[in-house]
């Protein structure tokens, strides 16, 4: 594979490496300066790859700079209040290069992976970084780089981060405004809480500082209880005299004044969730953070060398770029295409291949006061954009007809797409208006430029996958679990795709087509029993579930300056007022509670037990409401005698396949058919199938014969 890949993006590689000796200094992309920290070489201990050899690391800093006149950053929220440096914003982005010693063993291609909340994934690798060197035997070269403004930097080049400006008015002044902030689960005996660590339950850390620590500006209250659709029990304000931003932990109420706690004079009470609005000031300009990630891969694509000097150790060898975001980041490379960042300054193409994995929304980046790192939880912008990659009227909610693809369709910057994801973004993260958009009436047709595949019966982000049929317990952001956690897998499909992706972009060749639910062929459903077909009696799971568990998407009024179909602007509203319930769809099921779309695992298509995109959560505030981002799982009885003690509807493994060879066998077909559709790799194929005739019989689930 090396070879052939090699051979045509060697050609470009040469062309552009003699273009780039004539292009003018003012095509240069807006990287200033770059300045390299530390350089192992080789790296990974010495390991060497197949034919490309050893690998080296190349960790350090680029700074850049912004004209906020020019179109494509104009777009950004609040950047004509950031202070200037001649004219232009500037920016500082960390980043991580992992590149061949000897690039022309590459397979001239920049593999950019969005970091999520700061940290660095390995995607596709078994076993971690580099595992059994999946990306590194093909020959990529691997960048990382910070956009979050918000995240801080981690010890030891832990994480990416990136230096942003503070918005402020003219003359200097503090720019303010509403900003809410909720927490829950905290244990007992706690009095203090720091506003900037992430809370008990909840992704949503928070570093905007209040103007003033005069609590009778603020207001602070308690749920005795809350449902996804912001329907609450007992509201009890605290009183200004009852709590104080300040630390309480060494020193009595009313203790420190300190801008980054709150203290509550009576402690705080661990069965309720707190919702404190505020006014905040200086936002900092967080939708900077796309424009230096799209400056940074430009850089490194397309550049000789920065404003000073500084060789670009890429130059002239790469011949594309693709780019893959998992959760938050896949939701950021959404808003990153969305807003019109995949051209650069110079109006050059920036990722030409993306797969935006698990993400069913956008990232809230490019608005005042945004918290980047949130998770779809109530009154958390992420779903007001647009949330399709084809034109569509979201009458619903009264907005214009957009898609996700019209700025760079605008300008020829279009992106490759392949959007891949699972059933818990279904059921937790409001994937489905995306799909059939906000009425849940039409399958909104995909563009030629994307392609669409659904894992179904997975967690977010996938199990671990085994045949062992062992349980094992499962915690969500919302607290422990009721069922054991999902053990079905994505990776194995997800590894084919990318090399699909990599074929699609680089040579040309047609992906597999698209395997999604439709509301056309009556695989999406309303998230309610009945119209799922879900069974009653499967043991552990309540008769009535899953009905009333999704987390619907909301139609929330964020105030008069709020650009929704971009989700950028300004909310002057907080709490958001929840205008309407839109309607939020999931999989259709067979007898046995698992879904009957999408493009299965080995796994999922013999199964050993139910697999389920959804838990709910045993204790807590959120009890007996969704676990976030968990799936579940129910194994079957292994015998007939074990499935009628246990009035288990599903039939037993024993009744289902009868042998270790029978079930062997069945794999072994299974996975020459995903092979030949090129939804898995042929020596994944061997390892999984002879995985499962290993745990099968080890673990004594089925007879020999």
């Amino acid at each position: 594979m090396n070879a052939a890949l090699q051979r045509p993006a060697l050609v470009i590689a040469i062309a552009m490496t003699a273009l780039a000796l004539i292009v003018p200094r003012e095509a240069l992309s807006k990287v200033t300066k770059v300045t390299i920290v530390a350089r192992e070489s080789p790296t990974y201990g010495g390991q060497s790859f197949g034919t490309i050899g050893q690998y080296e690391k190349i960790i350090g800093t680029a700074s850049g700079e912004l004209d906020p006149a020019d179109r494509r950053n104009s777009i950004i929220t609040d950047i004509q209040f950031a202070p200037r440096t001649n004219g232009k914003v500037t920016y500082t982005a960390t980043f991580t290069l992992i590149k061949p010693i000897d690039m022309g063993l590459s397979n001239h291609t920049l593999f950019y992976n969005v970091v999520n909340r700061g940290s660095r994934n390995f995607p596709y690798s078994i076993g971690g970084d580099p595992g059994d060197g999946f990306m590194q035997n093909r020959g990529y070269v691997l960048l990382w780089s910070g956009w979050q403004g918000d995240v801080p930097p981690a010890a030891n080049n832990g994480n990416e981060t990136v230096q942003v400006p503070v918005a402020k008015n003219a003359d200097g002044s503090s720019i303010t405004g509403p900003v809410i902030w909720r927490f829950s689960n905290v244990p007992a005996g706690t009095n203090t809480i720091a506003l900037t660590s992430v809370p008990p339950g909840g992704f949503t850390a928070n570093f905007y500082q209040p103007a003033t620590l005069d609590t009778t500006q603020a207001r602070l209250e308690s749920h005795s209880a809350e449902s996804a659709t912001g329907v609450t029990g007992v509201v009890t304000p605290i009183s200004s005299n009852d709590w104080a931003w300040a630390d309480c932990r060494t020193t009595p109420f009313p203790g420190t004044p300190d801008p980054t706690r709150l203290c509550l004079r009576n402690g705080i009470d661990p069965t309720l969730l707190y919702q404190l609005v505020y006014t905040a000031k200086d936002p900092l300009v967080l939708g900077a953070g796309l424009a230096a990630m799209r400056d940074v891969i430009s850089f490194f694509r397309y550049e000789g060398a920065d404003a000073a000097g500084t060789a670009n150790p890429l130059a002239g060898t790469l011949s594309h770029v693709l780019g893959e975001g998992t959760s938050q980041a896949g939701n950021l490379f959404k808003t990153f295409v969305h807003l019109g960042f995949n051209e650069d300054e110079s109006g050059r193409i920036v990722v030409e291949g993306l797969n935006d994995y698990i993400a069913a929304r956008q990232t809230p980046i490019n608005f005042r006061f945004a918290f980047p790192g949130g998770a779809a939880t109530l009154f958390e912008p992420g779903s007001e954009p647009v949330l399709w990659w084809e034109d569509y009227t979201d009458a619903q909610r009264g907005r214009s007809r957009a898609g996700m693809l019209d700025r760079c369709r605008a300008t020829g910057t279009c992106p490759k797409i392949f959007e891949t994801f699972g059933a818990t973004e279904f059921w937790d993260l409001r994937m489905s208006p995306g799909l059939i958009g906000t009425m849940a009436n039409v399958d909104i047709p995909l563009p030629p430029e994307a392609r669409r595949y659904y894992f179904p019966g997975t967690s977010h982000g996938g199990g671990g996958g085994g045949f062992t049929g062992a349980t094992s317990p499962a915690g969500g952001a919302g607290g422990t679990c009721v069922l054991s956690g999902n053990p079905n897998p994505e990776s194995d499909t997800q590894r084919a795709l990318f090399v699909d992706l990599h074929q699609w972009v680089v040579d040309g060749t047609e992906p597999p087509p698209s395997a999604y639910p439709r509301l056309s062929d009556g695989t999406m459903v309303a998230a309610n029993k009945t119209a799922m077909g879900f069974p009653s009696g499967i043991p552990g799971i309540p008769d009535d579930a899953p009905n009333g568990i999704v987390n619907s998407m909301l139609d929330y009024d964020l105030g008069p300056n709020f650009i929704y179909n971009d989700m950028s602007g300004v909310i002057s509203i907080e709490p958001p007022v929840i205008k309407q319930v839109i309607p939020t769809y999931v999989v259709k099921t067979n007898a046995d509670g698992n879904e009957i779309a999408g493009v299965p695992s080995i796994l999922h298509q013999l199964p050993l037990g139910t697999y389920l995109g959804w838990n709910v959560v045993a204790t807590g505030f959120y009890r007996n409401q969704i676990c976030a981002f968990t799936g579940g799982y129910v194994p079957f009885a292994k015998t007939p005698a074990d499935r009628i003690a246990n009035n288990d509807p599903r039939p037993s493994l024993l009744e289902r396949y009868g042998s270790i060879g029978n079930y062997y066998f069945s794999a072994s077909v299974i996975a020459k058919q995903l092979v030949a559709r090129r939804l898995l790799l042929p020596e994944d194929a061997l390892r999984i199938t002879n995985q499962a005739l290993q745990q099968i019989t080890s673990s004594g689930l089925l007879p020999p014969r």
